[in-house]
């Protein structure tokens, strides 16, 4: 998900806020835990009643493995990129680092979109270093990262829409 924050209107500035999508709410992905925990016991139960002793401690292990996998993957959710773009400066910024991942001149900054159909990569780069952003986007939302990106770069550094502003 692809998020303006704020966009300044007296200049040529802005906040790209990236965030990967969530399917289901806090609330609905407790209640599929808790369903496929109850649906674990319940086969537990039935293999404890046809003679298996060792189903209890086995659905016990799998309904624990279930939550911490899906405990981690709606963590996983918590992750952002954030792109802040003024006349001056681009930063890139990303939740797990409290530095900037890339920090560079917008004039000086090439965007660079690689890979085929469905596998694009968006590179922004600078004086030798690239730094990949919105890697957990979809496909769709990259392309449309990149038509922002380039749009933003070429007002943020005073170029005109007209020029290239990519690599590659």
């Amino acid at each position: 998900m692809i998020e303006l924050v704020a966009a300044v209107s007296s200049g040529p500035g802005a906040r790209l806020v990236l965030r990967p999508r969530r399917a289901l709410s806090a609330g609905q992905f407790a209640g599929l835990a808790v369903g496929l925990s109850l649906a674990t016991f319940g086969v537990a139960g039935y293999a404890l009643s046809q003679g298996n002793v060792f189903a209890p401690v086995f659905a016990l292990l799998d309904a624990a493995f279930i939550v911490v996998v899906l405990r981690w993957v709606w963590r996983q959710g918590d992750r952002f990129e954030e792109i802040a773009l003024d006349e001056r400066s681009l930063e890139v910024r990303r939740s797990a680092q409290p530095e900037p991942a890339f920090r560079a001149h917008p004039f000086w900054v090439r965007l660079q979109v690689e890979g085929g159909e469905g596998a694009e990569r968006v590179l922004l780069g600078s004086h030798g270093r690239q730094v990949e952003v919105g890697s957990f986007l979809s496909h769709e939302e990259r392309r449309d990262l990149a038509t922002r990106l380039k749009g933003l770069l070429a007002s943020a550094s005073g170029r005109g829409q007209i020029e290239d502003h990519t690599l590659g």
